[in-house]
This record gives C-alpha cells, sequence and structure tokens, in this order.
C-alpha cells in the first residue's frame, strides 16, 4: 500500500509529546446541562465535559443519553457520509465501512466484554445500532500518529509533562463534536479522554493517579488479530497505577497493526516511547537513540518521523532546560502540527492539569486556537445542579422489556 493510500484511507496523524510548563487554572465558568443516573454533561467556558461513573453498560447509556445528538451526528458523518466513499488502497478501491466491518469481525474475540457493554449501552442511549457503533469505535485503527517525552535537565524545574498534537481530516468535522469525558469506572482508576462524542476507546488520556498515554501510527494495515489500539490505551488508563504496570498493558496482550506509544508516570518523573506492533515489543528510553530516531537528545525521547522529527530536533535543542509552559505549548506549533491538526493536548501528570486546544469549525489547526485549562482532581469533586433536568437510565433489563414493547 502506497503512503498516499494509506493517507487517503486512515488520514489519521498525531504529535504525542511529554514536556515541561504549566500556567495558573484560572476560575471557569460551568454550567449543567443536564443528568443520567450518576452520570452528567456540564460546559465549562462552553466546552462540553461529560462525567460518566458506575458499570460500562451505564457509563456508556449516560454518554449515549447526555450526547445523543451529537453522537448520531458524529457517527452518521464517519458511517454513512465519509464512511460511504469510495477511496482508493493500492489496486483496489474500498469504502472504509467496508474495511471496519471486516476488522470488527476479526477483532471481536479479542475485544475485552467491558467495553462491548459499554458500546452497547452507548448504543442504547443514543437509540443507534449496536453494530453501528461498534463500527464507529474501530475507526481508530486507521490512526497514524507521532509523540516525543521532555522531562528532568530538559525542563526548566525537572518537572514532567505531556503533550500531544492529533493531526486528521479536519473536513471530517470531528471538532465540532470534541468532549472531555471524566469518568469513575466501578473498579477501575477515574481518567480523563480528551475524545470526540459517541467513542469509547482513548488516543489521549491521563488517569487520576498520573499515569498518561498517547499513540502513534507507523504501518502493517491488515494485522487485525489483537486488540484495537484504542481500547489498549483505555486499558492503561483504567488499570494502570504506575508505568510498568501500563508497559505491561502493552507488553502482554495480543496487538495488532504497527503503534507507538508515549507513555508517561508523573509520580516517578518516567516517561519511556514505546514500539507495541502486532510482532514487535521494544521500548525506548528518553535519550537514547533508535535508527528510526537517529539524534538523541538528553532526557528526551522523540518519536515522530520525516522533517517534523527534525524540527522536535531542533526545538528540543534549542529549548534544553528552559521551557516554561508557553515555550512548551509553542513546541506544538505548525509544522510539529501538520495544517490538518484536530487537537493538543498538555498533560501535567503530576498535578493532573491538562490543556487543550481544538480545530476551529472554519478548518483552522487546534495549534492557533484556544487552550481550555483543566485539572482532573478538581473536576472529580464537582457535582451536578440539581435543578437541571434529568435523564432517565435504563438497564439493560428495562431496555430490553422497552424493545420487546415496541415490537
Amino acid at each position: 500500500m502506497s503512503k498516499l493510500s494509506n493517507l487517503r484511507l486512515a488520514g489519521w496523524f498525531c504529535v504525542a509529546a511529554l514536556f515541561l510548563g504549566f500556567a495558573v487554572v484560572r476560575e471557569a465558568s460551568a454550567q449543567t446541562v443536564a443528568r443520567c443516573g450518576e452520570g452528567w454533561l456540564e460546559l465549562v467556558d462552553g466546552y462540553p465535559v461529560l462525567h460518566l461513573a458506575g458499570s460500562h453498560y451505564e457509563m456508556g447509556y449516560q454518554q449515549g443519553a447526555l450526547l445523543k445528538e451529537s453522537v448520531r451526528s458524529n457517527m452518521h458523518n464517519l458511517l454513512v457520509v465519509k464512511g460511504g466513499e469510495t477511496v482508493k488502497v493500492g489496486p483496489l478501491n474500498v469504502k472504509p465501512r467496508t474495511v471496519i466491518d471486516s476488522i470488527t469481525a476479526i477483532q471481536k474475540k479479542y475485544v475485552p466484554q467491558k467495553y462491548y457493554d459499554e458500546m452497547e449501552g452507548l448504543a442504547a442511549g443514543a437509540e443507534l445500532a449496536l453494530r453501528d457503533v461498534v463500527a464507529g469505535n474501530f475507526i481508530p485503527e486507521l490512526f497514524h500518529c507521532s509523540g516525543f517525552a521532555i522531562m528532568n535537565s530538559a525542563t526548566k524545574d525537572g518537572t514532567l509533562y505531556h503533550g500531544r498534537v492529533l493531526d486528521y481530516a479536519v473536513d471530517w468535522g470531528l471538532q465540532e463534536h470534541a468532549v472531555i469525558v471524566v469518568a469513575e469506572p466501578a473498579g477501575g482508576h477515574p481518567f480523563v479522554n480528551v475524545t470526540y462524542a459517541g467513542f469509547v476507546g482513548s488516543v489521549t488520556g491521563m488517569n487520576a493517579v498520573g499515569v498518561s498515554v498517547g499513540e502513534m501510527g507507523g504501518r502493517g494495515l491488515g494485522h487485525w488479530a489483537g486488540i484495537p489500539m484504542a481500547f489498549l490505551v483505555r486499558e492503561v488508563l483504567e488499570t494502570a497505577a504506575d508505568l510498568d504496570e501500563a508497559i505491561a498493558v502493552f507488553r502482554d496482550n495480543p496487538r495488532t497493526c504497527q503503534y507507538f506509544y508515549v507513555v508517561a508516570d508523573g509520580k516517578t518523573n518516567r516517561a519511556v516511547g514505546m514500539e507495541a506492533s502486532w510482532d514487535k515489543f521494544m521500548l525506548l528510553q528518553p535519550g537514547e537513540a533508535n535508527p528510526l530516531l537517529p539524534t538523541p537528545v538528553k532526557d528526551a525521547a522523540l518519536l515522530s518521523a520525516g522533517d517534523r522529527y527534525k524540527e522536535l530536533v531542533r526545538r528540543t535543542q534549542a529549548g534544553h532546560g528552559q521551557f516554561d509552559a508557553d515555550s512548551a505549548r509553542k513546541l506544538m506549533d505548525c509544522p510539529v502540527a501538520m495544517k490538518s491538526n484536530l487537537h493538543n493536548v498538555l498533560f501535567a501528570p503530576q498535578s493532573t492539569k491538562f490543556w487543550v486546544a481544538n480545530a476551529s469549525k472554519d478548518k483552522k489547526p487546534a495549534a492557533d486556537q484556544k487552550y481550555y485549562a483543566f485539572q482532573l482532581s478538581e473536576l472529580l469533586k464537582r457535582s451536578p445542579e440539581m435543578t437541571s433536568p434529568e435523564l432517565p437510565l435504563l438497564t439493560k433489563t428495562a431496555q430490553a422489556e422497552s424493545a420487546a414493547t415496541k415490537k
């Protein structure tokens, strides 16, 4: 498959970064939109923040109900409008939806049941076919990205920070469905997922115990016999208490395609780059060279490709030991971010602070947009306004009875 064909089918390019600096979080205005069970939706300075809690089915239902119109619109655009377009992959003309349906069939036996439960709840809450929700959630298997890490002597005060630039075809309109999910799964670590309406997996996230993770894709399309990348990342957020446990999630599970990751632990000021592909597992320690990454920088793990990699190296070397919050975010500016820059995120895993910028509706890159400041530990303390509208939370049993009644 040619590089151009990969771009046309997958279209996903990201830059994940671990680096220094943070700004003061100002007091944000907030408004509760609605509640559903233990879940609730609020607008923080106009940014949708979705709080989910309970079993995986309940969390899925809460998202489907509270973001119903956005979920339905996003899935329709991804699966019907864009998914129905014909693209050329090598010598073949294919439709992305057809490819995704084939992938879901292969990967079903590898995905933990709890995530299928969550997708089932999402479908019920949004009143969508489960098949469509599943297909939409496997689209990240076509993502492709890059990343880097800087800490200790590379930063002004030695603090570890993790940033991420997600580049994707902004004409798909995902930025119009951007949402921050603050989840408290039963039996798992609370976490934040910087995502889009209708998605259960994650490509950009951090949990409440200071572990953050982002991915970058490579080649190997067609090797689908494993757990989808977005669900591996989600599993790290939900189960990993430290860097070693996060590494184990990738190392010890069946994997797909060629993927690279940047994983950080704010408690220990440690971070690694990693290749966790279908047939290979390798760790890249900060400052370590690799044939694909030939220019090591002290206390830095830089994962990217081509001119973007060269620019990351140049910026890291130029600012080594002097980065602050402003210069850290500028590391994600174009041309490190592409014109298709969908979102930028800066994590501070030790404090659980993070900053998010999204592409504009008129398709301008996220790097040129406003950053919204949050702190996961503070978001977890928040509670909804009890005067806000309340939507019913239907259990699996109630949902089945309701469906039977309609027949």
